[in-house]
């Protein structure tokens, strides 16, 4: 971007981008499915502990990378090297294959409430063959590039959000009405379950899905070149967005069980439960509501599963260096898609969609599981990141940036933390003590190694031949860029 195009954002408009970005009522109907009113605090302390900082990071990356529109792939090649930064880069596309999984059943519930007014009940076998039919669908209407995707997606995402206003605000009247709540939110119903170790390792797991309703950091922080009043302004709009945003979300995991109690809250159908209970609030029957409710999230469903089948994968080609995978791979068609990666990742999505349907017995429990894994896996482009921004304190921070947060000791404190809170919450999200072993071993822990162990032994393969071709390529690729900018 040019430098005569730079400070054109409002402290204000950021704000409001960055709170519309992050914020999602489903991600609290989630959270209240798994662990309750507990949701609240750990909502509201996350975003805290952990977006304000890392987004404050990702600052810190882009002005080290201040003249050019970085992403992930170079933030982490800025310390650690190439290597690294494919497996950053890899692993953002690696989370997206088990976000199809997880988004891909609440398009048949949505649906179903469009059509019939309730949650028709089908077989895990159904399931699946219709989830691959969609995906199969959006793979192809993806990759010929259709522009009224975006607008789906856009209307969509809109009409969800006035939904969640609309919600928020039933709620607010409901409770200043005198209605009073299902379940009331005190201190003893908003602490965790520390009762035995099996609910103190399910509680630790769900921070993952805390961690991912709060995520959305590296879509901020790019922004630090833009904002007007540059980084004071930067600093001050990322704490006050990350105080509205845990405000937002802790106050909405109140509202969730005003009118329906604590543990009646299901992951599959709670949003139409406790929304349709606000609207029933002002006399609308639950089967118009529902109805409606299912028509904008199918639409704000759909539009962005079609624009997340192509879109990560063509980032991700575009980020890795030309040779990474062959060109027929990456050629892109007359629309500007990826079209054999596409259809390569739809193949790969395939057995991801079947394992979990094989471990559960309805479709609660496959959301259980498919929502779970996709919290988990989405720790670790984030833990890269964090701990590539370890080593940036550590060994080079002498680099000349435009912002930095704080001192080296307040940066590699921070970075500690963070990765030390990261690590063992995402071991406690890979290996969830209340689902089959079998299925833990061979869908998280096999998922994530597999993948893991084939992008390694990939981008290996590709440094042992532009070692052959070209030495000092090869060395370049693998040297931490910052090195370049301390000559």
């Amino acid at each position: 971007m040019s430098s005569e195009k730079r400070g054109t954002i409002g402290s204000f408009a950021l704000l409001g981008m960055t709170v519309a970005a992050v914020f999602g009522l489903k991600n609290i109907i989630n959270n209240n499915a798994a662990i309750g009113l507990a949701a609240a605090p750990a909502f509201f302390f996350a975003t805290l502990l952990y977006f304000v900082p890392y987004t404050l990071v990702t600052a810190e990356f882009v002005g080290l990378n201040k003249d050019s529109e970085s992403g992930v792939y170079a933030w982490v090649k800025t310390s650690m090297g190439g290597r690294w930064a494919f497996l950053t880069a890899f692993s953002y596309w690696f989370v997206n294959l088990f976000f199809f999984a997880s988004v891909l059943p609440n398009v048949i519930i949505y649906a179903s409430y469009v059509f019939f007014g309730v949650n028709v009940e089908l077989s895990q076998l159904w399931i699946t063959v219709i989830e691959i039919a969609v995906f199969a669908i959006a793979t192809w209407v993806s990759t010929k590039g259709a522009k009224w995707i975006g607008s789906i997606s856009s209307l969509g995402s809109t009409a969800a959000l006035g939904l969640t206003a609309v919600f928020i605000l039933l709620s607010l009247a409901a409770v200043f009405g005198g209605v009073e709540f299902a379940t009331a939110p005190t201190p003893a119903n908003m602490a965790p379950d520390m009762t035995n170790f099996v609910a103190m390792w399910g509680f630790f797991g769900t921070l993952a899905w805390i961690i991912q309703g709060v995520g959305g950091a590296e879509s901020v922080g790019v922004f630090l070149n833009d904002l007007k009043g540059g980084v004071k302004a930067f600093v001050r709009t990322v704490v006050a967005a990350g105080l509205v945003i845990g405000l937002l979300y802790a106050g909405s995991s109140l509202l969730v069980n005003l009118f329906i109690p604590e543990g009646s809250v299901a992951i599959s159908t709670g949003i139409f439960d406790v929304f349709g209970a606000a609207f029933a609030y002002i006399g609308i029957p639950m089967e118009v509501s529902t109805r409606i409710i299912g028509l904008i999230l199918l639409a704000a469903t759909l539009g962005s599963l079609m624009m997340w089948t192509s879109a990560p994968i063509k980032v991700f080609f575009t980020e890795i260096p030309e040779g990474v995978f062959g060109k027929k791979i990456v050629e892109l068609n007359e629309h500007g898609i990826p079209a054999r990666a596409s259809w390569v990742q739809f193949f790969i999505v395939v057995p991801i969609l079947v394992i979990p349907a094989l471990g559960s017995g309805n479709l609660d429990d496959l959301l259980m599981i498919v929502t779970n894994m996709t919290a988990a896996t989405s720790l670790l482009p984030p833990l890269l990141i964090l701990l590539a921004y370890f080593m940036l304190r550590k060994n080079y921070d002498d680099a000349p940036r435009g912002f930095r947060m704080g001192s080296r000791k307040l940066g590699l404190a921070i970075a500690v933390f963070l990765l030390v809170v990261f690590c063992f919450v995402l071991v406690c999200g890979t290996i969830p003590l209340d689902q089959p072993l079998w299925l833990t071993l061979v869908y998280n822990v096999g998922g994530v190694v597999v993948f893991l162990g084939v992008a390694v032994w990939w981008y290996n393969r590709y440094i042992s031949r532009l070692r052959k071709s070209d030495p000092e390529a090869a060395e370049r690729e693998l040297r931490p860029s910052v090195l370049d900018l301390m000559e």
